[in-house]
């Protein structure tokens, strides 16, 4: 048993193991039930971490979060890659992509922004197959000594009070 001043220097953070081993990654690059982007939208109550449904594309909360509020845009259509988008879908997912904005700094006050997605596994995409354009918000010394020195990112909020502040200004 850790106790004291020592107890400090190790913080419990479960979902990232999960991530490192990668469960529940698809096995596969097609449509279907091993694809996360493709049932995020069907899952429901506190198995849905879904903030917003549009026409065609869709807005969930990471599971394995850069930082709290950490948003994708999905197609709800299985496309891997930018280019296969159709003109309506690029329209969507860029307004998305605002809403989500507008929303994380009403709920955040977040002060800044990355947005991107990483096209194929080279580049880093975790699900190469289906297409999702991250929304990660930042504040100022949201990298502290904590990912800096310690390795590890800590999450001030539990998904799902997240996702209902989301929705909620959504």
């Amino acid at each position: 048993m850790v106790s004291g001043a020592e107890a400090w220097d190790r913080l419990w953070t479960p979902h990232r193991m999960a991530y490192i081993k990668g469960q529940d990654k698809p096995r596969h690059t097609g449509p279907g039930q091993e694809c996360p982007f493709c049932t995020a939208p069907s899952l429901q109550g506190d198995d849905s971490l879904v903030v917003a449904r549009g026409e065609l594309v869709y807005a969930v909360l990471n599971l394995y979060p850069y930082n709290s509020g950490h948003l994708m845009v999905c197609p709800f259509r299985h496309v891997a890659d930018y280019t296969e988008l159709g003109a309506a879908e690029v329209a969507e997912l860029g307004a998305f992509t605002q809403r989500a904005m507008t929303t994380l700094r009403a709920v955040s006050a977040a002060q800044g922004f990355n947005i991107g997605m990483n096209q194929g596994a080279i580049s880093g995409a975790g699900v190469a197959g289906h297409l999702h354009q991250h929304v990660v918000p930042r504040w100022g010394g949201d990298t502290n000594f904590m990912a800096v020195v310690g390795g590890t990112k800590t999450m001030p909020e539990l998904l799902l009070g997240t996702r209902d502040l989301l929705v909620a200004a959504w």
